[in-house]
């Protein structure tokens, strides 16, 4: 990229965090992630963490700084593709269920069961039917894990339409990202609203105080990753806390409330 075209990129999307910083902060953030596995490996904790959010949101790269220094072998991250025939012909989440973590498990759901309330919904890939049956029985379904031991947490990560066009460009330039493109990808703009709907009626009919969800403002890839890490570290117990270094940015993290839909916290 030549110099002239850098400066016009960053003219449009300034840094609000400088890369030190960033870098910084994550390996401290990072340090503290280890802290954390060492203890729920001690105490057999079974976690579980969902990331749901747009296209291009920025999942994947939240999901990598999470795991990138955590032991593989209590690690896993799910990331399931098309549903095959018997997928499509056994109950719901049964596809999902041998993923969940066992005791001294850490996993996470770059997407999740929650396909079905969003792109299964939009793109018409499910009945009416199936998706009000999963809108009445995944409250709970989560309610269940809960009781039997799992620690859930949800995070929808949210981007405006600007952004979200401009990191989908980014893939097909970018040849590193082209594992990323799908033909999905080409509809996320088309049916922008459709998908706002869809967010909107799933975040008011799965959230309750057992299984709530945490928004998160996704347009800086950075302090969006800094900012979840943080949240993740506050929510979880470990010994040795840098409680100090964890308190994330309201503005950045925060719970759903039904209020989010209006004030302008979500994109339209």
């Amino acid at each position: 990229m030549s110099k002239k075209k850098t400066e016009a990129t960053s003219s449009v999307h300034p840094p609000t965090i400088s890369k030190k910083t960033y870098h910084d902060t994550l390996h401290k953030l990072q340090i503290e992630l280890v802290k954390l596995q060492r203890h729920f490996i001690q105490c057999e904790d079974k976690i579980l963490i969902i990331f749901e959010g747009r296209d291009a949101s920025g999942k994947d790269g939240t999901i990598k700084r999470i795991v990138q220094h955590l032991s593989p072998r209590e690690t896993r991250v799910v990331a399931l593709g098309k549903p095959s025939d018997r997928d499509r012909a056994s109950w719901y989440f049964q596809r999902y269920a041998p993923y969940l973590p066992a005791a001294q498990e850490l996993v996470l759901f770059n997407r999740s069961w929650y396909n079905r309330a969003g792109v299964e919904r939009v793109m018409g890939f499910c009945t009416d039917a199936e998706h009000e049956e999963f809108m009445g029985s995944v409250s709970n379904f989560e309610n269940m894990l809960i009781r039997s031991g799992v620690k859930l947490i949800k995070y929808y990560l949210d981007v405006s339409k600007a952004e979200q066009a401009r990191r989908l460009k980014d893939r097909k330039m970018d040849l590193l990202k082209q594992w990323k493109i799908s033909p999905i990808d080409e509809q996320a703009i088309k049916h922008w609203k459709a998908y706002s709907l869809a967010r909107n009626e799933m975040l008011a009919r799965t959230h309750n105080p057992i299984a709530p969800w945490t928004l998160v403002r996704a347009d800086d890839k950075h302090l969006a990753r800094i900012n979840i890490i943080k949240d993740l570290l506050s929510r979880l117990h470990y010994a040795d806390k840098d409680k100090q270094l964890i308190q994330p940015d309201p503005q950045i993290v925060f719970p759903y409330d039904v209020s989010n839909l209006e004030n302008g916290q979500l994109a339209k």
